[in-house]
């Protein structure tokens, strides 16, 4: 039995952070699913770049779909669910299998629409739609305009993944959304059963320190804000509110891990993999980590559900100088920058092959 199963033995969902037509095409996600028991997968708009631009597996749907008219964020939507719809075909038996908790796929709203809470709205419905899964989370970012938008989702029956969280604080926010959404679904005759995950940011916080903390803290940041978080998940589940809204058959919204590849060169390629193993969570790699995990990880055990040392740990970056409350504000709003900035290199991309192909004929 490899690393990664036993991860998920010990009840931790293990999802792939990328999608490309290829892995879909040659069996590399099958097997995935089958030997390092991945469950799920999530999307983003960076991956779909490099996976468009760096292999020729989407030419001919792209210019097939150019010669009808199609172009840009259109062109790019109906590209992504088709590849999102057959890898949510693959985790289908797994999300009956789990009543629905697990075997779930991401598709990300405009990053455009970050700031736009009406127009993420709209979006998240449509983009639920159209994909006509039931596996498939709408990814909306957790910021100041995005929570509104979250609990609206909620209530209109669309599954979210709360994207871009990068603090307890925020995380807390986006909670409180999920279950005013889930409330006011009951209050309104309707079934509590929407799924969501919330997605934390682990290695940003280490990288975004790394030249600002003396060496035996360097790494140790993202990993002590995710067990503050885990405590507060834990505590949220334990709380005689969530209780009430359990027994009506509602879901809990699982605290999910991300950006959990290793950044520093000089640290373990496994490490918030092995750190961050908890039940009850779910921890989204990429392939690179997936596999390395799954070849010589370790476990040392799991989470505690007080955050461990993670206090103390945060104590020593605040006399270092960190403020972060400051940075995890920072993070989130550099993190939706990048991702608008991926969307457009993305669509510029796509425009580009377009024309590329409609001159090769």
């Amino acid at each position: 039995m490899n690393r990664a199963q036993e991860l998920h033995d010990l009840g931790q969902s293990l999802w792939l952070d990328n999608i490309t037509r290829e892995i879909l095409d040659n069996g590399t996600l099958r097997r995935y699913i089958n030997e390092f028991a991945v469950t799920g997968l999530t999307s983003n708009p960076t991956i779909f770049d490099e996976a468009i631009g760096t292999t020729n597996a989407y030419d001919d749907a792209i210019r097939g779909k150019a010669s009808t008219g199609k172009s840009g964020e259109a062109l790019f939507m109906e590209l992504a669910l088709e590849d999102l719809r057959r890898a949510a075909d693959l985790f289908r038996p797994i999300f009956d299998a789990t009543d629905g908790v697990d075997g779930w796929v991401s598709m990300e709203v405009s990053p455009l629409l970050a700031r736009d809470t009406s127009g993420s709205i709209e979006a998240a419905a449509d983009i639920c739609r159209r994909a006509q899964r039931p596996n498939l989370y709408v990814k909306i970012p957790g910021t100041l305009e995005g929570v509104p938008a979250i609990e609206e989702s909620i209530f209109n029956g669309v599954p979210v993944n709360v994207t871009l969280l990068f603090s307890r604080d925020q995380y807390a926010a986006a909670a409180e959304a999920y279950l005013r959404g889930i409330e006011r679904r009951i209050a309104a005759g309707r079934e509590p059963r929407v799924a969501s995950v919330a997605s934390l940011f682990v290695s940003r916080w280490d990288k975004a320190v790394a030249d600002k903390t003396p060496p035996e803290l360097h790494n140790r940041l993202g990993i002590a804000i995710g067990g503050r978080t885990y405590r507060a998940y834990r505590e949220l589940l334990a709380s005689p509110r969530w209780r009430a809204l359990s027994a009506t058959g509602a879901l809990p919204q699982r605290l999910l891990w991300a950006s959990t590849g290793t950044k520093d060169p000089k640290a373990p390629d496994t490490l918030y993999v092995e750190s961050l193993a908890a039940p009850d969570t779910v921890n989204t790699m990429p392939a690179k980590t997936l596999r390395a995990f799954a070849e010589h990880g370790k476990l040392h055990g799991i989470m505690s559900d007080d955050g461990g040392d993670a206090e103390a740990v945060l104590a020593r970056f605040a006399e270092a100088g960190i403020d972060i409350d400051a940075l995890a504000i920072e993070l989130q709003r550099d993190g939706a920058g990048a991702f608008v900035k991926s969307w457009q290199d993305l669509l510029m991309r796509i425009a580009d092959k377009s024309n590329v192909l409609a001159h090769a004929r």
